[in-house]
């Protein structure tokens, strides 16, 4: 083989050499970059963000300021925007029964009895939502109506019927029919009255859970 030969012979061996290489590196570039690779050849973008966890530098204060707040009385300049709840009603036809005794002395009565004949229209003392109609062996057909900030309940027992198309999630407003005056559930039929009450709560509470009863009277008479 004379030296032009082995030249030739070089630069063959030398570009099919290259040639391979380029192919060969080609492929494994684009296979590392498949879905099937990702989790081998790009962690970073395969691995979930991390969580953020509590550095410990949260004060009692900031922690408290996550307890349910505690229900406070109303003032009475709320007082003065309540209707008496049964249709013509003077304040001085209310007698206050809230801290009388019932069942034998067991309990307070926590809220006042207005009597009225039956039949007699029952409204609403003042805006809400109808949160709950509910019929009970103590209160017979009852109403729930929670006031538009979610503190105060305004609890009516003892009703013949409800309103014609009342129901639950309803709003109304002050003033507006909700039933009429009665004895359902354990008032006696000689003496049909509304049970009035007031209930503190929290905008988190639930219906039934236990509230702070409120004296309806003085917010129903003061300045009247």
């Amino acid at each position: 083989m004379n030296f032009v030969d082995r030249i030739l012979t070089i630069v063959i061996t030398a570009t099919i050499t290259s040639a391979i290489w380029i192919v060969a590196g080609g492929t494994l570039i684009e296979n590392a970059s498949s879905e099937s690779q990702r989790k081998n050849t790009r962690p970073a973008e395969a691995a979930p963000s991390p969580v953020a966890v509590p550095t410990g530098g949260e004060t009692d204060a900031s922690a408290a300021s996550l307890d349910r707040a505690g229900p406070t009385a109303p003032a009475d300049s709320d007082g003065r925007q309540l209707l008496i709840p049964v249709k013509n009603i003077r304040p001085s036809d209310l007698t206050d029964t809230f801290s009388d005794s019932r069942s034998e002395g067991v309990r307070l009565h926590e809220a006042i009895d207005i009597m009225a004949p039956r039949g007699t229209s029952v409204v609403a003392a003042g805006p809400g939502t109808v949160e709950k109609l509910f019929r009970s062996d103590a209160g017979g057909n009852t109403i729930y109506v929670r006031s538009p900030d979610g503190e105060t309940i305004h609890y009516y027992a003892h009703l013949d019927r409800y309103a014609e198309g009342l129901k639950e999630g309803q709003r109304v407003r002050r003033g507006q029919r909700l039933g009429t005056v009665g004895s359902s559930g354990n008032a006696s039929d000689e003496a049909p009255h509304l049970h009035f009450a007031i209930l503190q709560t929290t905008q988190d509470a639930e219906w039934w859970e236990p509230a702070n009863a409120v004296n309806p009277f003085p917010l129903l008479t003061a300045g009247r």
